[in-house]
């Protein structure tokens, strides 16, 4: 028999069990958005990699043939293996200039120099910038004929350095990548600095005591202790250079000019799915292959990274 004193427990615990499993309803927004943007697009894009199209009409199932074009008929699989190649470009640059930069700078902020703060913001401002303006701003400066660059060069005596910067094959995708890395220095410096930071003072310290100053300082404590935040941004850096579109879109458009030499899989992924992959047709059949071994090799060697941060954490 239920009694008045038992009343307000059973309250209570029913109370307590809805606050239990309301608070799992707060994340299905989030999980509707995310699925409604990255699974279902990702799902969407594996169904249509098995079909032909015809423009953007589906037609017959064809199996694993768009995949088997894509590495074998050409001129896809030429422009597949020429984009993969520039990604690659893309990321070794970016991870010696860009994060070489970054992290010289987050150790002369580290060891608090005049105006540190200052340096700070400095450097982090281009990234409050969209990348389609950076993109314009840079492709201006660049400019050929009244590009502040070659006008600063004529300025010196320097006229035999001035070119057409996004003209020149030559020339062309490096000039894009060290914008890229113009823009993510600001990021890097803020992740090594952090890291910086984290290191404890006593085991610098303790090494400046036993003799440990200057580059031995660096290559002996600094840099093992710097692990983590060195593969977080190696890891960061991997996934953005063979994400790489939006610089180049805004500098080059999606026809990697000039003579494909600015295309990166992503690019090469536009053309094929909207229209210049091989002429004017779209191969939304080929984009979708080409968009899902994109997205299994990033997400491979993303794991292989991370999994490689894990055992190196363990290890220290």
């Amino acid at each position: 028999m239920q009694t008045e004193t038992s009343t307000p427990i059973i309250k209570q615990r029913s109370t307590r069990k809805w606050k239990r499993w309301g608070i799992h309803l707060f994340p299905i927004p989030a999980l509707l958005i995310f699925s409604i943007f990255i699974v279902y697009p990702l799902i969407a894009a594996l169904s249509y990699s098995f079909y032909d199209w015809n423009g953007i009409s589906r037609g017959a199932f064809v199996g694993l043939k768009n995949f088997k074009d894509l590495f074998t008929l050409q001129p896809f699989s030429g422009m597949f293996w020429n984009a993969a190649q520039h990604n690659v470009l893309y990321f070794v640059v970016q991870m010696i200039v860009q994060n070489g930069i970054a992290f010289l700078l987050a150790f002369i902020i580290y060891k608090k120099i005049k105006g540190a703060e200052f340096l700070k913001i400095a450097y982090f401002l281009p990234r409050l910038l969209s990348v389609i303006v950076v993109g314009f701003l840079w492709k201006l400066i660049l400019n050929p004929n009244f590009g502040a660059l070659n006008v600063l060069l004529g300025k010196f005596g320097l006229e035999n350095l001035q070119k057409a910067w996004l003209g020149d094959p030559k020339t062309a995708l490096m000039a894009i990548i060290l914008v890229n890395c113009w823009f993510g220095i600001g990021f890097a410096l803020l992740i090594f600095l952090a890291g910086l930071q984290n290191i404890p003072k006593e085991l610098l310290e303790a090494a400046t005591l036993d003799g440990a100053n200057g580059p031995k300082m660096l290559t002996k404590i600094i840099l093992p202790l710097m692990v983590p935040s060195i593969m977080i941004m190696t890891v960061l850096t991997f996934i953005q250079s063979f994400e790489a579109f939006e610089l180049v879109y805004a500098m080059q458009g999606s026809q990697g000019e000039p003579y494909f030499s600015t295309d990166t899989l992503a690019v090469f992924f536009y053309r094929l799915a909207f229209g210049g992959g091989a002429g004017d047709s779209t191969a939304v059949g080929l984009g979708s292959a080409l968009a899902v071994v994109l997205f299994l090799f990033i997400a491979t060697c993303t794991a292989l990274l991370l999994k490689l941060m894990q055992k190196k954490q363990v290890e220290m």
